[in-house]
């Protein structure tokens, strides 16, 4: 039986950069989690141990911190993609990199009417995020963002599915519909990715408060069929939306009604809902853009 090295790729993982433009006197603050990856001709590292054509995950690092002195950093789709075509251009032994961002938003503190220059405040958990793909000389670009919390105290439905001997679910016409938005949309050609990110995040918001749902599926396949019909530069949009349940607490105990006002917010278990959107008529080639991407259908 013969052995044979399937594919790989090394880098380094999860680099932190904050990077401080204070060439205005508002100074502009962005936060990176940076992780590198290369793929080429690494048969003879994992064979015989040499390492005469491995790049040392601590330079890919050093080069991240020097790219953004160097060039600032911008947009994480320019920055990932400056990234890749380096490692490629300058390492012969390199034909392909993956580079992943997540971006952490800041948001200047208000004081007064203007707010200061120089201080900020870390909102919660949502991110920003991109994934490029280069393989040789061909890119793809994945680009989205994650852990956008989003709650209707109305407006939302669930009702008319099939009951088994183990339903207890009653059904309802009026709950409260949350949920953390994770989306991931495939770009078929290069863009500006600032001028595009934020039309994109607004839309996906508009489109959850103004859809009467009937089913969280029936809402995201309505966020995501508003992008590919707003934005023609985007092919596909994947998206991961747990239910974030909230229970009707029982007063009754206590002598006290609930007319949907008081609930238990729920942690675990919870409904689990992904779905990709795309279109009929799209021939671009996803080539490797999807494949580094965990956790998406």
């Amino acid at each position: 039986m013969g052995i044979i090295l399937g594919e790989n790729q090394y880098g380094k993982a999860e680099v932190r950069l904050v990077h401080v433009d204070r060439s205005q006197p508002q100074h502009v603050i962005t936060d990176f989690n940076v992780t590198t990856q290369l793929r080429g001709d690494f048969g003879s590292t994992h064979r015989q141990g040499d390492n005469s054509a491995v790049l040392p995950t601590d330079s890919q690092k050093n080069t991240v911190y020097a790219f953004a002195r160097e060039y600032g950093v911008g947009e994480p789709e320019d920055f990932a993609l400056r990234l890749g075509r380096h490692f490629i251009a300058t390492l012969p032994q390199v034909n392909g990199a993956r580079i992943a961002i997540d971006q952490y938003p800041w948001e200047r503190i208000p004081v007064g009417s203007a707010g200061p220059d120089h201080a900020f405040v870390k909102p919660g958990g949502e991110r920003r995020n991109t994934v490029v793909t280069l393989d040789g000389d061909d890119s793809w670009v994945v680009s989205g963002l994650a852990d956008l919390v989003v709650l209707k105290t109305t407006g939302s439905e669930f009702a008319g599915f099939p009951r088994d001997r183990y339903t207890t679910l009653a059904e309802t016409t009026d709950r409260i519909l949350a949920t953390s938005v994770t989306a991931r949309w495939r770009y078929r050609a290069e863009v500006a990715y600032g001028q595009v990110y934020a039309p994109i995040r607004t839309l996906l918001l508009e489109t959850f408060a103004r859809t009467h749902s009937l089913a969280l599926q029936q809402t995201l396949y309505t966020m995501g069929s508003a992008v590919l019909e707003a934005f023609d530069d985007v092919a596909e949009i994947r998206m991961s939306m747990p239910n974030k349940h909230h229970y009707l607490a029982d007063l009754t105990p206590f002598g006290l009604d609930n007319p949907n006002q008081v609930f238990i917010a729920g942690d675990r278990p919870y409904g689990l809902i992904e779905a990709q959107v795309t279109r009929d008529d799209d021939i671009s080639d996803p080539g490797r853009a999807w494949e580094s991407v965990p956790g998406f259908i």
